[in-house]
């Protein structure tokens, strides 16, 4: 007799904008087809008008059996903190793991992340580790390590971000009990995180990596500048607001950014990758 699959159903979610590169976006959903235990739908928000060349992507992936994909079209390009925040209710399951469209899952991620969910019912938020590469995903420079425990969750969420946000699942009911992702430029994911800790989420981290992914110099380049100085300043001001951190926290986390932004590229490369984003021990590769 066949046996019966008795694992808890659960939902990806992505969005996809314009400047996508299609065969970044391929692979990433090659790297979700491929995993050890499939998710039951795959719900890609389209933010604004797509090219052909990715929607040819999603098509390609529509024609396999065993893969069920929702689209949801928004009419204009919103942000990914809207498009996110349409997308969760339209995903049909409590459990969602979050994916960004250019990056790769190892191919145990969700049997890993459904583990800890199946051991602790009460758990409502769980991401992972992370190693960053720029052309070779076998190739990684750096590594991005979060904390792995509530408290250390919550200590370290009041500077930066606790969780990596492409290696997060999180249960459907908690995100909307916290309001739901919001449109906060540069910090969709902090306030989300934020506002499910203020609503009573429990959370952890596994200590292994979940995800590749993707980095160049450029991106470095754009943390830079006043004008993203600004956003920074005003994603970290919302969150001041909630009453999550203290005025003193608010003005330390900007003044440290503003000197990181002002910083010449090189040196805000160095800072990145030798102070936040470190090199990937060999023993974890």
């Amino acid at each position: 007799m066949e046996e019966k699959d008795t694992r808890q159903k659960f939902s990806v979610l992505m969005s996809v904008y314009y400047k996508e590169t299609p065969s970044y976006f391929d692979t990433c959903l090659q790297s979700m087809y491929l995993q050890t235990v499939k998710a039951d739908e795959w719900v890609i928000v389209k933010d604004g008008a797509i090219p052909q060349a990715l929607q040819d992507v999603i098509d390609k992936y529509k024609q396999f059996d065993d893969v069920s994909i929702r689209e949801v079209q928004l009419e204009e390009n919103k942000g990914l903190g809207i498009a996110l925040s349409v997308g969760v209710p339209a995903c049909s399951y409590e459990l969602i793991a979050r994916m960004d469209t250019d990056d790769i899952a190892v191919p145990d991620r969700f049997e890993k992340q459904l583990a800890e969910f199946e051991k602790n019912p009460d758990l409502d938020l769980c991401g992972g580790q992370i190693i960053e590469f720029e052309t070779d995903p076998d190739m990684p420079i750096a590594e991005r390590r979060v904390p792995l425990t509530q408290d250390e969750i919550i200590s370290y969420q009041k500077k930066r971000s606790a969780f990596n946000h492409v290696t997060v699942m999180f249960k459907k009911s908690k995100v909307l009990q916290a309001g739901n992702y919001k449109d906060c430029p540069l910090m969709e994911d902090d306030m989300l995180w934020v506002d499910m800790i203020l609503a009573g989420a429990q959370c952890m981290n596994i200590d292994e990596y979940l995800c590749k992914v993707r980095t160049n110099k450029d991106m470095i380049a754009r943390r830079g500048g006043l004008r993203y100085y600004k956003k920074y300043k005003n994603a970290r001001k919302a969150i001041y607001k909630t009453g999550f951190i203290s005025r003193g926290q608010y003005a330390k986390t900007n003044f440290i950014q503003f000197c990181v932004c002002i910083a010449p590229s090189w040196l805000r490369r160095w800072v990145f990758f030798k102070m936040i984003h470190k090199a990937p021990k060999k023993s974890r590769e």
